[in-house]
């Protein structure tokens, strides 16, 4: 098995979203917001544009808060109270941003410069990024300096999987049972050492909840937004979050990452097969519950919703730091109390990281505007 020995989520966790959804989905903006048209011309920002739905800025908001939450939860799993939080909320917290992300990729094409923003919104960051965390962890004396854009590092990882699930987005649009062909395609690909290339047992495992929010419609999401579904919802979030307290030391953590074929968590195939299958099944109902909970209406974290992909990629530094420092090793923060101080540390982080300071000084790297890389768009030529 080649693995990488790059840090794991089992010792400081791993990321999702996408929200690099926010800045590449073809979802459109309202006035004011970041990025371009999806033409990127002046005649498109002319054009009329439906507002933003708040429900789903609300969603990825709450989402990357339970991301940083679990990044920060991955260092304290000697107390239980960490460890059952943090299994449960990996569960879904991806699964959850991968939906979205492929909601919102449902008429993602190759034409009108949708590629071109792949590239800057997607493609860039990653590069970015990978050299950033790669350079960060050098400096700190912790590896010997490797930049790889085959192996992904640490967060890394979501953007590359992005990409890929973008192109082959055209794909799945065009089959008639797009969600069973790609859950088998991914149960098929944990029989096998795929390599770490890519991190690519994660992208192909974790393929079928992009291709699930591809075949979501806009009522399916109205059903969640029900106010009876409210407390269904928090009644399954609150079953499942005893669960996972209950199954937590009976099982592998490596089967919630996503990443490891089945002789790597020593079962067969029948069975890892099974386990991925009502592994799939819970992230599907949670990721469900959880949407049930978010506030519909515009508040003052809705517009914050827009830039996760901030906190996504930036919160990974100070997580880090606090692990070169050894800060994690603090006797206080291995006790309840300190567990819950962490936790509300890492929403004031995650929050931080998403306003327009922060948006402002990083938009260079996570937006950046590189029309001098392209060509000029083709306009289609209009029928007589």
């Amino acid at each position: 098995m080649s693995y990488s020995t790059r840090p794991s989520e089992a010792g400081t966790a791993e990321t999702e979203q996408p929200s690099s959804t926010d800045q590449v989905a073809p979802e459109p903006r309202a006035p004011g917001d970041a990025g371009t048209t999806a033409s990127g011309g002046p005649a498109a920002a002319a054009r009329p544009q439906r507002r933003r739905d708040p429900f789903f800025d609300n969603a990825k908001y709450f989402a990357i808060l339970l991301v940083v939450a679990g990044h920060c939860l991955a260092n304290l799993l000697n107390v239980p109270m960490a460890k059952g939080l943090y299994i449960f909320i990996y569960m879904f917290h991806m699964p959850l941003f991968i939906v979205v992300t492929g909601y919102f990729s449902r008429n993602w094409t190759f034409a009108g410069g949708k590629a071109r923003k792949l590239i800057t919104n997607v493609g860039v960051p990653y590069v970015v990024f990978e050299i950033a965390y790669s350079l960060y962890d050098w400096l700190a004396g912790r590896n010997d300096l490797e930049i790889s854009m085959l192996n992904p590092y640490y967060l890394t990882w979501f953007l590359c999987a992005l990409f890929m699930w973008r192109l082959s987005t055209p794909v799945w649009q065009q089959i008639r049972w797009p969600l069973a062909v790609a859950l088998v395609f991914a149960l098929l690909s944990y029989m096998s050492d795929l390599g770490g290339t890519f991190d690519i047992h994660r992208v192909i495992g974790l393929l079928p909840f992009y291709v699930l929010g591809l075949t979501l419609k806009p009522h399916h999401f109205e059903l969640l937004k029900r106010p009876a579904a409210r407390p269904i919802g928090a009644a399954v979030l609150a079953a499942g979050l005893g669960g996972t307290y209950l199954v937590m030391n009976h099982m592998s953590r490596e089967w919630i990452y996503w990443r490891t074929p089945n002789f790597g968590l020593d079962v067969g195939n029948f069975t890892g097969t099974m386990m991925r299958l009502a592994m799939f099944a819970c992230a599907c109902v949670f990721v469900a519950a959880f949407l049930t909970l978010i506030p519909r209406g515009h508040h003052w974290f809705s517009r914050l919703g827009a830039y996760t992909l901030y906190a996504y990629l930036l919160h990974g530094f100070v997580i880090r730091l606090l692990d070169f420092t050894g800060w994690w090793g603090a006797d206080w923060m291995h006790t309840p109390p300190g567990v819950v101080i962490v936790v509300g540390c890492a929403v004031v982080v995650g929050t931080l990281l998403c306003t327009p300071p922060v948006v402002r000084t990083m938009r260079w790297a996570l937006e950046p505007k590189m029309t001098w890389v392209f060509t000029p768009l083709r306009r289609p030529a209009r029928s007589r």
